[in-house]
């Protein structure tokens, strides 16, 4: 919605700014996407007097000019055909930027005759698509500013324009008048009466309208005035600047009035050329198969239910929507009809859809606008009509009758404490009310014709907050009960607030990715019985996501498109595997791109690999509660991990906790990620909880006994996992080991094909004696045997 300053001004009397009107704007929950101020471009422009003109020594067209400017006399090379001495001009000088043509000046040379500055057209300034000359000033002294001059001789020209964004509930806002309401609510202005004197009827007129009787809840009120003897020409200037401002092009006066009062009073209305109407108007629904050629000089194939207005020869104009070609006004119309109605706003946005119509008229119709308003916008046009272009006017012509619409609530003032937090005085609140429309009887709000969003007690709270400025809500905490409460977060909250804590001090980046995805990622990821959106935002996000691993990658590949390659990213959020609620779970997961750490002094780096992703995951699920140390290693792993250079971590023989290690290069590509890529995934639920209620570490065990290591060298067959052998050298005496860990792995030699050797370091940490020879001698028995055992391995010689 554009609107100038100027414009507004003819509803609401104030000395704001644009600026301080915009910033009131915003806060009103009507945001400003832009202002357009020609005086910002046009500042550095002053007026200078061509003293002398005489024609170029090498070009024909050109013309030498001395001419006074601020700085003093100044030599301008001009080609326009009226530059001569004695007229008063606008000059920029070397350096200004001329906002027509986009470019800066500077002291050119042309024909070997110098030029010191440039002589302006209407064009180059940006204030029109004149560019016959250059601009002649009726008045002016040299230096002044050229700003000056317009905003005390042509405003117009330097008129601000404002843009909202106007939300769809709230139609009122689509016109400039409801706009004013607003600022004069909030105590920008005062709200100017804007009645009309109906244009008295000179005659009888024995044309009609009629409504079908399937058509009323489409078309509940049809209202028109026949004039006859109407001059249509040009608009006058300030309605032709008034349209062009906002990017309307004036066409005549019959239909810049129409135009004029959609963007003034939200009123959409029509004119038809009397003349050319066969009979009388009948407003029904197509019985499909009717063709229109419309205003914008396309053919429409009208389908059936779809509502048009029509005469003796078929539709002419398709209702609330756009007019007919063949009734429409040229220079040569003389008798008129002019419609106001009111349609229904869901048929009119169906029709919109279906025959692809955009209108100004169709936008304001299906987000609702005022009925009551529909004989009074009759008669501000009828009005301004006769006013410019003369003529003579019937009786109002009406069928159907204004749609009720009435509805009250009661205004309880403390429920704007309540709901909102803000103490605002009672009469204050009712004086906002009135300010917006609303008539009060009593504690009864009834609410205007105007506003169809208002449709209960808390949005009559919201009026009053909105206005008040919801800015200056302050944070007021929760009044605190008495006695000791309970715990706030439930274990599983606190375990997302941990790993969210721990995966950051790991030195990742969260990312906050959307719950829905397109088809193929969610089909990479193992979602293709993932839950599919009815009525997607997007064909980009069509699918809940059955991983974070997605949005995390387009993360990934955002961030490298700019230059960013090495990357650690996490997130923490729901998946969705089936549509029902057993189906969404928590995960954590996190993602490494690329290398670690900046070069070094060689010039060298190491890239990311699974043991980055191991590392990080035993951390993350040490500091939920998992006992890490028990945990067992599978490699039957998802297709999206690399089948060799990934795991699962089970707890037991069922429990997954999670997954760790490179993706697969076929998914990288596919998400148009460089890797190397590496990335974990932990599901907190799974994790059991402890058995008590203590949320701390345990207690630290340490003794003061000497420990004792020993190394185990092991031939095992190649596929023998190396977790397999630790865990069951652990597991030989799980009082005494405290730690076994893999330090070398060699095959080749002599072991023969097929064969391996791990070589393992056992440390032995006694409690309550200091170990002999024959305690070490006994539990490095016990580790051959349980390590045989499992693994079938035996000590290498």
């Amino acid at each position: 919605m554009k609107f100038t300053l100027s414009w507004l001004k003819r509803h609401l009397e104030t000395t704001a700014t644009a600026e301080e009107i915009a910033a009131a704007l915003t806060d009103l929950g009507l945001e400003v996407e832009s202002i357009d101020n020609p005086l910002e471009a046009l500042k550095a422009f002053r007026l200078g007097h061509v003293t002398e003109a005489t024609p170029h020594p090498d070009a024909d067209r050109l013309r030498v000019c001395r001419v006074e400017t601020a700085d003093g006399p100044k030599q301008i090379i001009c080609g326009a055909p009226n530059a001569r001495a004695g007229i008063t001009v606008v000059i920029a000088t070397p350096g200004d930027y001329i906002p027509g043509i986009a470019t800066t000046i500077g002291v050119g040379k042309i024909r070997g005759v110098e030029s010191h500055g440039m002589m302006c057209s209407e064009r180059e300034m940006g204030l029109s698509d004149e560019h016959d000359g250059i601009i002649e000033l009726p008045s002016g002294r040299v230096g002044e500013r050229f700003t000056d001059w317009l905003a005390e001789n042509d405003p117009a020209k330097v008129d601000p324009v404002i843009e909202i964004a106007v939300t769809p509930n709230r139609p009122d806002a689509l016109g400039v008048r409801g706009i004013a309401r607003d600022l004069a609510a909030r105590g920008l202005g005062t709200l100017k009466a804007q009645d009309v004197e109906p244009v008295p009827a000179s005659f009888t007129t024995d044309f009609t309208v009629t409504i079908d009787a399937d058509t009323l809840d489409g078309c509940p009120l049809f209202c028109g005035r026949v004039i006859r003897g109407v001059k249509n020409g040009p608009s006058p200037r300030w309605l032709q600047d008034a349209l062009r401002a906002i990017g309307l092009r004036p066409i005549s006066l019959l239909v810049d009035v129409t135009n004029f009062f959609t963007f003034d009073r939200n009123r959409p209305l029509h004119v038809f050329d009397l003349d050319k109407i066969s009979g009388n108007l009948r407003v029904h629904r197509a019985a499909g198969g009717e063709t229109l050629v419309a205003l914008d000089e396309k053919e429409y194939a009208l389908r059936p239910g779809q509502m048009v207005i029509s005469d003796d020869n078929g539709p002419e104009s398709i209702a609330g929507i756009i007019g007919g070609l063949k009734t429409g006004c040229d220079d040569s119309t003389v008798n008129v009809f002019v419609e106001s109605a009111y349609w229904n706003p869901v048929e009119i946005a169906l029709t919109g859809r279906a025959l692809r119509v955009v209108s100004d008229a169709r936008y304001r119709f299906e987000r609702g606008v005022d009925p009551a308003f529909t004989p009074e916008g009759l008669e501000h046009a009828v009005r301004m009509i006769t006013d410019h272009a003369g003529g003579k006017a019937s009786r109002m012509i009406v069928a159907g009758e204004v749609p009720k619409t009435g509805r009250a609530y009661r205004l309880a003032p403390d429920r704007v404490r309540r709901l909102v937090g803000m103490d605002i005085p009672a009469e204050t609140q009712r004086a906002t009310l009135k300010a917006l429309g609303f008539r009060l009887e009593g504690d009864i709000a009834h609410v205007p014709s105007w506003r169809p969003d208002v449709t209960g007690e808390a949005d009559l709270v919201e009026e009053v907050a909105r206005v008040a400025s919801l800015a200056g809500l302050k944070g007021v905490p929760l009044p605190r009960p008495a006695g000791v409460t309970g715990a706030v977060l439930t274990p599983a909250q606190r375990r997302e607030r941990t790993a969210r804590r721990t995966i950051a001090a790991l030195g990742y980046s969260e990312c906050v990715s959307y719950s829905f995805i397109d088809r193929k990622s969610a089909e990479m990821f193992g979602g293709r019985d993932a839950p599919v959106l009815e009525n997607p935002i997007s064909g980009e996000m069509s699918h809940m996501r059955p991983s974070l691993l997605p949005g995390l990658m387009q993360a990934a590949a955002r961030n490298q498109a700019r230059g960013v390659a090495d990357l650690a990213l996490f997130e923490i959020g729901p998946v969705w595997h089936g549509g029902e609620p057993e189906d969404q779970a928590l995960v954590a997961t996190g993602l490494l791109v690329g290398h670690t750490g900046p070069r070094d002094h060689l010039g060298s780096r190491r890239p990311m690999d699974m043991f980055d992703a191991k590392a990080d995951i035993e951390a993350l699920l040490g500091a939920l509660g998992a006992p890490v140390g028990r945990l067992g290693a599978s490699r039957d792993v998802n297709p999206w991990w690399h089948p060799g250079r990934a795991a699962r971590l089970l707890l037991g023989p069922k429990t997954v906790l999670g997954a760790f290690g490179v993706l697969h290069p076929g998914v990288v590509a596919a998400m148009g990620v460089r890797g190397p890529v590496v990335a974990f995934a932990v599901h907190p639920d799974n994790i059991p909880l402890p058995r008590n209620r203590s949320t701390g570490r345990s207690a630290l065990k340490a003794s003061d006994l000497q420990a004792v290591e020993r190394d185990f060298a092991f031939v095992v067959d190649s596929g023998v996992a190396a977790s397999t052998l630790v865990a069951a050298a652990a597991g030989a005496d799980k009082a005494l080991i405290e730690e076994v860990r893999v330090f070398d792995e060699f095959t080749g030699g002599g072991l023969g094909e097929g064969r391996k050797s791990l070589a393992i370091s056992v440390r032995l940490q006694p409690t309550d004696k200091t170990l002999t020879d024959k305690d070490i001698e006994a539990v490095s028995a016990k580790i051959v045997g349980k390590v045989g055992k499992a693994t079938g391995g035996v000590l290498r010689e």
